[in-house]
């Protein structure tokens, strides 16, 4: 018998993980549109490419667990290459500030994610699947977050408040693309 409930689970996590990752490859793709500097241009091109590889790992799962994507991703789509291109028009730290908040979401989320499937009585090849993906990309994202902070997004002005505001956008972005 199919345990529906750990379907919808993963289905969520599934549906909720393609539409972050659809959102980071936004906001980098805006950020682009903008920045000028060749080195932060470059660093962002590398996390793009990666955030490119994580949407195209849950693009194979939700085909293959038939997991619908949210409701919402036309939504995410333009606000996140908004995002991105507001962030960049205040400035290459202030983008980076961007990249440090949304990563410390996801990083806690995807974490969640873990604990959860880790937790799990019975496991099985799918969410063991879904677990080595999820830890993947987690380990890209903190590394987003480092190398925003080693190219000084600290230095942005209004930080406290940009992260804190892109955080409280991130999370709201979580917790609707989970439920819808």
């Amino acid at each position: 018998m199919v345990n529906l409930g750990k379907n919808r689970d993963m289905s969520s996590m599934i549906r909720v993980n393609h539409a972050g990752e659809s959102g980071a490859v936004q906001i980098y793709k805006g950020q682009l549109a903008i920045l000028k500097n060749p080195a932060v241009r470059s660093q962002i091109q590398e996390m793009l490419a990666h955030e490119e590889e994580h949407l195209k790992a849950f693009d194979a799962l939700m085909k293959e667990h038939k997991a619908r994507p949210t409701v919402l991703s036309p939504l995410w789509h333009v606000s996140a290459y908004g995002l991105g291109a507001i962030t960049a028009l205040l400035g290459e730290k202030a983008a980076l500030a961007c990249t440090v908040a949304v990563e410390e979401v996801i990083d806690e989320h995807y974490e969640s994610q873990r604990r959860h499937l880790i937790n799990q009585p019975e496991k099985s090849q799918e969410s063991e699947t879904l677990l080595a993906t999820i830890t993947s990309c987690q380990e890209e994202e903190a590394l987003h977050k480092n190398i925003a902070l080693e190219l000084g997004a600290e230095e942005a002005t209004g930080y406290r408040l940009l992260t804190k505001a892109v955080r409280g956008l991130t999370r709201t972005a979580v917790w609707l693309s989970t439920r819808v």
